[in-house]
């Protein structure tokens, strides 16, 4: 497919050009069986998660310099450790118990964290994984097995959600950006879905129609109601995030006592929908470049959006949740003790200068630092989270 030269992306070589063909076959059917036009979540959901084709389920290099992008556990192990020192803190809280980790990525975060637990005597009875990528699956137990053969023995791999009853922590670091979301668009004559259909030469493109649910609807109503009906103009769009609170919901049922630390780039609700994102906040990514069409290189590129955290919270408290912290991402670190792990050597300044850039990535207001927030959703535990002693805005949302 042809994209703007604006983008300035690198071409997809003749492998990678043949997979996305695939995969766009396969969708170009789905909107011809579903009448000419299926919802942007559906969409999104086939082009990252399609068995075999999706994004994320295909075998493509997604993580680090040789991959797309970066997330915070391939910067530095120092974020690492800062999770693995507030799950310590929750699992001798509770008297031990499990961790859960969501979409683990390249592994990096479960190594870390399982090395920092082991050195101090607090390893999870378990370390469970749920990856739906078989390919991420393969190259965690790998690296794991390489690194860490002594804890095999903790650490499994789920296809779903454990039974309910769980006890410990769950984590899930950059996952619900990733999940489907709806967009909508407001017009002249109300708020209308965007779909994805096909033009005349199977090219796919953006089509506006009714809203396709009840329950998109009443999230709708929310966002407005909240905003106030003339917070936005004609042309607005925006996304909502139903598989996410989905989660939320899911997240509740299964904590009987622990927490569920979130981690992702979004804002509070107020913030989320203001009016200088008029054009949502849906992003691409490509071999390290961001741009915003997600109707090219299908299969390819990560699309994301960023998390409305008022939302979140909202349905925790409605599921019985507490919502035991809300901070950023600078503070989460500088509270689990970034500094005190930070161990510079005046002999070695390729080292030093290595790692000073490192903490900047994580905790400088214009890169990850003040973007990403970090929430902790929580049951039966009363201490005051390490996280949040000293920057906590839960009063925010």
């Amino acid at each position: 497919m042809k994209r703007d030269e604006h983008f300035q992306l690198p071409e997809p070589d003749a492998e990678a050009q043949a997979h996305s063909d695939l995969l766009c076959r396969l969708i170009q059917e789905e909107i011809e069986a579903a009448g000419g036009q299926v919802s942007f979540a559906r969409y999104m959901e086939l082009s990252l998660y399609a068995p075999g084709l999706g994004y994320y389920s295909a075998g493509k290099q997604k993580f680090g310099e040789a991959g797309d992008f970066l997330t915070a556990p391939e910067i530095s192990p120092l974020f690492s450790h800062c999770v693995a020192r507030q799950c310590g803190q929750v699992l001798e809280s509770i008297g031990g118990g499990d961790i859960l980790e969501f979409g683990a990525g390249s592994g990096a975060m479960a190594l870390e964290i399982l090395n920092n637990l082991e050195a101090v005597g607090n390893l999870p009875v378990n370390y469970r994984i749920l990856e739906t990528s078989a390919d991420l699956r393969d190259r965690q137990r790998n690296m794991l097995q390489e690194q860490v053969p002594h804890l095999m023995p903790r650490i499994s791999w789920l296809d779903h959600l454990p039974p309910e009853g769980f006890c410990g922590v769950v984590l899930a670091n950059e996952v619900l950006d990733a999940m489907p979301i709806h967009r909508l668009v407001k017009t002249e004559s109300g708020i209308r879905e965007i779909y994805i259909g096909c033009d005349d030469d199977g090219r796919f493109i953006h089509q506006q129609g009714i809203i396709s649910h009840a329950s998109l609807t009443q999230a709708v109503d929310e966002v407005i109601n909240a905003m106030g009906k003339d917070s936005f103009f004609s042309g607005y769009t925006f996304e909502i995030n139903l598989a996410a609170l989905s989660w939320i919901s899911s997240i509740a049922r299964l904590i009987n006592r622990g927490m569920a630390l979130i981690i992702d780039y979004g804002y509070p609700r107020q913030e989320y929908y203001h009016p200088q994102r008029g054009e949502g906040t849906l992003m691409c990514f490509y071999h390290h470049r961001a741009h915003k069409d997600p109707l090219i290189l299908t299969g390819l590129q990560d699309i994301t959006t960023h998390v409305d955290f008022t939302a979140l919270a909202q349905t925790a408290h409605e599921q019985g949740l507490s919502i035991s912290g809300y901070t950023t991402q600078a503070g989460f670190l500088e509270d689990c003790g970034i500094a005190t792990m930070a161990s510079f050597n005046d002999d070695d300044q390729h080292h030093s200068i290595t790692l000073a850039q490192q903490i900047r990535k994580l905790m400088l207001p214009g890169e990850m630092g003040d973007m990403f927030k970090v929430m902790a959703l929580t049951k039966g535990i009363e201490c005051p989270l390490l996280g949040f002693r000293s920057r906590d805005y839960t009063y925010k949302l």
